[in-house]
Protein backbone atom coordinates (compact mmCIF):
# COMPACT_ATOMS: atom_id res chain seq x y z
CA UNK A 1 0.00 0.00 0.00
CA UNK A 2 0.97 3.01 -0.95
CA UNK A 3 0.61 6.21 1.66
CA UNK A 4 1.17 9.86 0.82
CA UNK A 5 0.81 10.34 -2.58
CA UNK A 6 1.70 13.72 -3.07
CA UNK A 7 5.01 15.81 -3.23
CA UNK A 8 7.86 15.19 -2.18
CA UNK A 9 8.61 12.52 -3.88
CA UNK A 10 11.50 10.97 -1.33
CA UNK A 11 10.14 7.79 -0.05
CA UNK A 12 11.60 7.69 3.63
CA UNK A 13 9.88 3.92 4.54
CA UNK A 14 9.49 1.11 2.23
CA UNK A 15 8.35 -2.37 3.11
CA UNK A 16 7.74 -5.33 1.03
CA UNK A 17 6.17 -8.23 1.72
CA UNK A 18 7.82 -7.99 4.87
CA UNK A 19 7.64 -10.73 7.44
CA UNK A 20 8.43 -11.63 10.92
CA UNK A 21 7.72 -15.46 12.33
CA UNK A 22 8.87 -15.85 16.12
CA UNK A 23 9.22 -19.63 16.47
CA UNK A 24 5.86 -21.30 15.52
CA UNK A 25 4.65 -17.52 15.98
CA UNK A 26 3.88 -15.40 13.24
CA UNK A 27 4.06 -11.07 13.84
CA UNK A 28 3.91 -9.52 11.03
CA UNK A 29 2.31 -11.20 7.50
CA UNK A 30 3.13 -9.65 3.70
CA UNK A 31 3.67 -5.88 4.79
CA UNK A 32 3.72 -3.78 1.80
CA UNK A 33 4.05 -0.10 2.83
CA UNK A 34 5.64 3.03 1.19
CA UNK A 35 5.66 6.33 3.42
CA UNK A 36 6.60 9.58 1.48
CA UNK A 37 9.02 12.42 3.98
CA UNK A 38 6.85 14.56 6.14
CA UNK A 39 4.08 12.02 6.59
CA UNK A 40 2.83 11.29 9.77
CA UNK A 41 1.37 7.88 9.84
CA UNK A 42 0.07 5.62 12.69
CA UNK A 43 -0.14 2.45 13.20
CA UNK A 44 -3.63 1.38 15.41
CA UNK A 45 -4.35 -2.55 15.89
CA UNK A 46 -5.19 -4.79 18.72
CA UNK A 47 -2.45 -5.96 21.37
CA UNK A 48 -0.44 -8.56 19.57
CA UNK A 49 -0.97 -7.27 15.83
CA UNK A 50 2.54 -6.74 15.34
CA UNK A 51 3.04 -2.73 15.51
CA UNK A 52 5.72 -3.31 18.10
CA UNK A 53 7.34 -6.14 15.87
CA UNK A 54 7.13 -3.62 12.96
CA UNK A 55 8.37 -0.76 14.60
CA UNK A 56 11.36 -2.15 15.47
CA UNK A 57 12.19 -4.61 12.82
CA UNK A 58 12.27 -0.60 10.74
CA UNK A 59 14.64 0.41 13.14
CA UNK A 60 17.55 -2.58 12.69
CA UNK A 61 16.43 -4.39 15.81
CA UNK A 62 14.39 -7.44 14.56
CA UNK A 63 15.74 -9.40 11.88
CA UNK A 64 12.40 -10.39 9.24
CA UNK A 65 12.31 -13.56 8.35
CA UNK A 66 11.32 -12.53 4.70
CA UNK A 67 11.09 -9.50 2.53
CA UNK A 68 12.71 -6.04 2.63
CA UNK A 69 12.66 -2.99 4.55
CA UNK A 70 14.44 0.40 3.68
CA UNK A 71 14.78 3.52 6.03
CA UNK A 72 15.85 6.51 3.19
CA UNK A 73 17.25 4.05 0.87
CA UNK A 74 19.31 1.67 3.49
CA UNK A 75 18.37 -1.74 4.11
CA UNK A 76 17.34 -2.92 7.29
CA UNK A 77 18.97 -6.23 6.68
CA UNK A 78 22.50 -5.48 5.32
CA UNK A 79 23.18 -1.90 6.66
CA UNK A 80 21.46 -2.05 10.15
CA UNK A 81 24.45 0.34 11.18
CA UNK A 82 23.17 2.76 9.16
CA UNK A 83 19.60 2.50 9.18
CA UNK A 84 20.07 3.55 13.19
CA UNK A 85 22.13 6.75 12.17
CA UNK A 86 18.70 8.03 10.45
CA UNK A 87 15.99 6.19 12.92
CA UNK A 88 15.32 8.04 16.34
CA UNK A 89 13.42 4.71 17.77
CA UNK A 90 11.04 5.77 21.02
CA UNK A 91 9.77 2.50 22.92
CA UNK A 92 7.25 2.07 24.68
CA UNK A 93 9.23 0.78 27.78
CA UNK A 94 12.55 2.23 28.84
CA UNK A 95 15.18 -0.10 30.33
CA UNK A 96 18.43 1.47 29.26
CA UNK A 97 19.31 4.40 30.85
CA UNK A 98 21.60 4.82 33.32
CA UNK A 99 19.58 5.14 36.78
CA UNK A 100 22.77 6.71 38.53
CA UNK A 101 22.96 9.71 36.33
CA UNK A 102 21.14 12.54 35.96
CA UNK A 103 18.98 13.05 32.90
CA UNK A 104 21.22 15.33 31.10
CA UNK A 105 24.72 12.81 32.01
CA UNK A 106 22.05 9.96 30.37
CA UNK A 107 21.46 12.19 27.11
CA UNK A 108 25.21 13.26 27.37
CA UNK A 109 26.11 10.01 26.63
CA UNK A 110 23.66 9.08 24.41
CA UNK A 111 24.95 11.92 22.58
CA UNK A 112 27.85 10.83 22.19
CA UNK A 113 27.59 7.57 20.83
CA UNK A 114 26.31 9.35 17.78
CA UNK A 115 29.40 11.63 17.95
CA UNK A 116 27.27 14.54 18.67
CA UNK A 117 29.83 16.38 21.94
CA UNK A 118 31.27 19.62 23.12
CA UNK A 119 29.16 23.08 22.60
CA UNK A 120 26.65 21.08 19.71
CA UNK A 121 25.98 18.30 22.23
CA UNK A 122 25.19 20.58 24.96
CA UNK A 123 22.66 22.81 23.28
CA UNK A 124 20.60 19.84 21.51
CA UNK A 125 20.25 18.55 25.07
CA UNK A 126 18.73 21.95 26.80
CA UNK A 127 17.08 22.31 23.70
CA UNK A 128 15.05 19.14 23.85
CA UNK A 129 15.14 19.20 27.97
CA UNK A 130 12.90 22.34 27.57
CA UNK A 131 10.93 21.24 24.51
CA UNK A 132 9.86 18.03 26.85
CA UNK A 133 9.01 20.55 29.96
CA UNK A 134 11.93 18.78 32.02
CA UNK A 135 14.69 21.06 32.27
CA UNK A 136 14.23 21.41 35.57
CA UNK A 137 14.45 17.88 35.89
CA UNK A 138 17.87 17.40 33.89
CA UNK A 139 20.26 17.44 36.86
CA UNK A 140 17.94 15.32 38.96
CA UNK A 141 19.48 11.77 38.45
CA UNK A 142 17.44 9.28 36.91
CA UNK A 143 16.11 6.88 39.65
CA UNK A 144 14.04 10.23 40.98
CA UNK A 145 12.15 10.19 37.89
CA UNK A 146 8.47 9.91 37.57
CA UNK A 147 7.39 7.04 34.81
CA UNK A 148 5.94 10.65 32.64
CA UNK A 149 9.41 12.24 33.16
CA UNK A 150 11.10 8.68 32.29
CA UNK A 151 9.37 8.64 28.92
CA UNK A 152 9.87 11.89 28.27
CA UNK A 153 13.68 11.76 28.41
CA UNK A 154 13.30 8.50 26.11
CA UNK A 155 11.52 11.03 23.63
CA UNK A 156 14.34 13.36 23.95
CA UNK A 157 16.81 10.59 23.28
CA UNK A 158 14.96 9.40 20.61
CA UNK A 159 15.25 13.18 18.99
CA UNK A 160 18.95 13.54 20.30
CA UNK A 161 20.74 13.23 16.77
CA UNK A 162 18.46 14.90 14.53
CA UNK A 163 16.73 11.52 12.57
CA UNK A 164 14.99 11.44 9.43
CA UNK A 165 12.35 9.26 10.74
CA UNK A 166 10.95 8.72 13.77
CA UNK A 167 9.54 5.56 14.73
CA UNK A 168 7.39 5.69 18.12
CA UNK A 169 5.64 3.26 20.22
CA UNK A 170 2.82 4.38 22.21
CA UNK A 171 5.19 7.80 22.84
CA UNK A 172 2.09 9.86 25.24
CA UNK A 173 1.15 6.54 27.09
CA UNK A 174 2.81 7.75 30.30
CA UNK A 175 2.93 11.71 29.74
CA UNK A 176 0.68 13.96 31.19
CA UNK A 177 -1.70 16.06 29.27
CA UNK A 178 0.74 19.23 29.15
CA UNK A 179 3.86 17.25 28.02
CA UNK A 180 1.63 15.29 25.27
CA UNK A 181 1.28 18.63 24.00
CA UNK A 182 4.23 19.59 24.02
CA UNK A 183 4.81 15.85 22.28
CA UNK A 184 2.31 17.04 19.39
CA UNK A 185 3.85 20.24 18.55
CA UNK A 186 7.35 18.80 18.10
CA UNK A 187 6.06 16.01 15.89
CA UNK A 188 4.08 18.32 14.00
CA UNK A 189 7.08 20.53 13.79
CA UNK A 190 9.14 17.91 12.80
CA UNK A 191 7.19 16.46 10.15
CA UNK A 192 6.85 20.17 8.56
CA UNK A 193 10.91 20.12 8.29
CA UNK A 194 10.65 17.13 6.32
CA UNK A 195 11.11 14.37 9.33
CA UNK A 196 9.00 11.08 8.51
CA UNK A 197 6.89 10.07 11.47
CA UNK A 198 5.37 6.27 12.02
CA UNK A 199 3.72 5.98 15.71
CA UNK A 200 1.77 2.82 17.15
CA UNK A 201 -1.15 3.98 19.34
CA UNK A 202 -4.11 3.22 21.27
CA UNK A 203 -5.91 6.16 21.59
CA UNK A 204 -7.80 7.08 18.66
CA UNK A 205 -8.56 10.40 19.77
CA UNK A 206 -4.98 11.11 19.51
CA UNK A 207 -4.87 9.37 16.51
CA UNK A 208 -7.44 10.97 14.56
CA UNK A 209 -5.67 14.81 15.98
CA UNK A 210 -2.36 13.66 15.31
CA UNK A 211 -2.02 11.01 11.65
CA UNK A 212 -2.26 12.05 7.83
CA UNK A 213 -2.40 8.26 7.36
CA UNK A 214 -3.36 5.52 8.94
CA UNK A 215 -2.18 2.01 8.91
CA UNK A 216 -4.74 -0.34 10.88
CA UNK A 217 -2.97 -3.87 11.87
CA UNK A 218 -4.57 -7.06 13.03
CA UNK A 219 -3.11 -10.16 13.33
CA UNK A 220 -0.08 -9.37 11.67
CA UNK A 221 -1.39 -7.85 8.56
CA UNK A 222 -2.67 -4.69 7.22
CA UNK A 223 -6.28 -4.59 7.21
CA UNK A 224 -6.53 -1.23 5.58
CA UNK A 225 -4.41 2.15 5.10
CA UNK A 226 -5.35 5.68 3.73
CA UNK A 227 -6.54 8.81 5.40
CA UNK A 228 -9.29 8.76 7.88
CA UNK A 229 -11.24 9.67 4.96
CA UNK A 230 -10.28 7.15 2.58
CA UNK A 231 -10.63 4.48 5.23
CA UNK A 232 -14.57 5.39 6.28
CA UNK A 233 -14.66 5.62 2.21
CA UNK A 234 -13.40 2.12 2.01
CA UNK A 235 -16.10 0.65 4.97
CA UNK A 236 -18.43 2.15 3.68
CA UNK A 237 -19.26 4.47 6.54
CA UNK A 238 -20.84 8.29 7.23
CA UNK A 239 -18.94 10.97 7.27
CA UNK A 240 -19.64 11.88 10.51
CA UNK A 241 -18.67 8.31 11.99
CA UNK A 242 -15.24 8.42 14.41
CA UNK A 243 -11.97 6.41 13.87
CA UNK A 244 -13.43 4.01 16.26
CA UNK A 245 -16.36 2.85 14.57
CA UNK A 246 -13.99 2.70 11.39
CA UNK A 247 -11.57 0.11 13.20
CA UNK A 248 -14.14 -1.63 15.26
CA UNK A 249 -15.18 -2.33 10.62
CA UNK A 250 -12.26 -3.28 9.69
CA UNK A 251 -10.62 -5.78 12.67
CA UNK A 252 -13.88 -7.81 13.19
CA UNK A 253 -13.90 -10.98 12.39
Amino acid sequence: MTMNQGDPPMISIECTHLSKNFGLTTALIEITLTLKTGAICALIGPNGAGKTTLLKTLAGLIVPSNGAARICGEDVICTPHKVKTKVGFIPSEERSFYWRLTGRQNLKFFAALHKINGTEGRMRIDSLLEKMGIREMGDKKFREYSTGMKQALSIARGLIHDPLVLLLDEPTRSLSPNVSQRFYDLVRRQASEGKTVLFASHNLIEVENMADFVVILHKGAIRAAGTFAELRRQAGLLDNKGLETVYSYFIKE
